[in-house]
């Protein structure tokens, strides 16, 4: 008899393969971490595999653990689509949406994707581009509702989350020990290219450029492979990489929010749906 597996077990399996942590799984399905670390218990016996190894970083999901959180979030996406159909009728028309690169490979794909699948007559377009790009497209009416970094001390659009902006060096090639220090740079287009050179200056750093880009995938790849050190929003370090810390002589530089805004010229049901499913979004992602 196939084993059965219920979908509050399901969902905070989920949250600890996505947190590996069990104290921040258990705020996000609010329960205790003990009514947590129970369910788990009875999931691994419901399967008679073992599902996560724990270790000093967190807990890492075991082979048998990989497999079922592919088919749990497939279950569960499926669960929540059929939950929002039955509450809401579906939304018809076009939503045109600007995103940062840094999130086009996040959790902001499978949002639109559960929106389209939620509402398969509604038109979902995205655009991927800097923050800069995106606000003259919208300005353009290109665009209706965009997702973008600002400087923390701006007023307008709404804010979804603040993201500290941190500097970060590879856990192997350690080129913040190097003189001169080298160093990889956002493009002139981009304000953080300014905040991390005056970093530098003000902490009187012997430094070279020596690696430019337009994107955050960019100066990822730059640091995790030991060209550089460089810097990024504290939600995006790389796995192979870690934050310098201001004992290091690497002080934490000004935080961005990222920030919603909608482009008001043109209001209609599908965008307003897009727009809270965004929030939700974020507010998970917070969690």
């Amino acid at each position: 008899m196939a084993p059965h597996l219920e979908s509050d077990l399901l969902r905070t399996f989920v949250a600890i393969a996505e947190t590996k942590n069990f104290t921040r799984a258990s705020e996000i399905v609010s329960r205790t971490q003990s009514a947590v670390s129970i369910q788990m218990k009875k999931l691994e016996e419901i399967v008679n595999e073992k599902l996560f190894d724990r270790g000093p970083r967190g807990v890492a999901l075991t082979p048998s653990g990989e497999h079922l959180v592919k088919d749990a979030k497939r279950i569960l996406s499926l669960l929540d689509q059929a939950a929002t159909s039955l509450q809401q009728d579906p939304l018809k028309g076009t939503v045109r949406i600007g995103i940062p690169e840094e999130y086009g490979g996040t959790f902001l794909p499978s949002v639109l994707s559960r929106f389209a699948k939620t509402h398969p007559q509604a038109e979902v377009t995205v655009r991927c581009a800097q923050s800069a790009a995106l606000t003259k497209a919208m300005e353009k009416g290109e665009l209706d509702l965009i997702i973008l970094h600002e400087e923390a001390t701006k007023i307008g659009g709404e804010i979804l989350l603040n993201n500290p902006i941190v500097w970060i060096t590879s856990d192997t090639y350690c080129q913040h020990e190097c003189t001169p220090m080298p160093v990889a740079v956002y493009d002139s287009e981009c304000w953080w290219r300014e905040w991390a050179l005056s970093c530098l200056d003000q902490q009187n750093k012997d430094y070279k450029i020596t690696y430019v880009s337009s994107s955050t995938f960019g100066l990822q790849a730059a640091v995790s492979s030991g060209i550089a050190v460089g810097i990024v929003a504290e939600g995006q370090i790389p796995p192979d990489c870690r934050e310098l810390t201001a004992e290091e002589g690497f002080p934490r530089l000004q935080s961005t929010n990222i920030v919603l805004r909608q482009n008001t010229q043109r209001e209609c049901n599908t965008k307003a749906g897009m727009a809270q499913a965004i929030r939700d979004a974020f507010q998970t992602s917070r969690a």
